[in-house]
């Protein structure tokens, strides 16, 4: 299976040189994903809510590359603060508590725009049938 590029079609992918996904082999990597509602380019302010938008993106790109949120394997959570943390973790076991990927939260500093307050990045591996 030869590499394939996953966009959402955001100008920033092109200007930042990246993909959202990139699908190679049995492997789909989705990059880092934050809260933005793409249908409407608009950010929430609550972590509950960019959650839920990072994993609906997440979900697409997973999708378009022939990929199920179940193929996910392993997971990485930023979050601007650390009192966010039980809001977004709600939301991921929502979305993730009976894949269990692997995961990891890290607190950061800041993301690229102040209003931003999580991005998730996941790798997902197609399930043999």
């Amino acid at each position: 299976m030869s590499r394939r590029l996953i966009s959402t079609g955001s100008p920033f992918e092109k200007t930042a040189g990246y993909s959202r996904a990139v699908v190679d082999g049995e492997f789909c990597f989705v990059a880092g994903t934050t809260g933005y509602n793409y249908t409407t380019m608009t950010m929430p302010d609550d972590v509950t809510s960019q959650s839920r938008n990072c994993f609906k993106t997440i979900e697409a790109a997973l999708k378009e590359g022939g990929f199920e949120m179940a193929d996910i394997v392993r997971a990485t959570y930023y979050l601007t603060d650390a009192k966010d943390a039980d809001e977004h973790f709600a939301v991921c076991g929502e979305v993730l508590g009976e894949i269990r990927p692997a995961a990891t939260l890290l607190v950061v500093s800041a993301l690229l725009k102040p209003e931003m307050k999580v991005e998730i990045e996941v790798t997902a591996k197609r399930r043999s049938a």
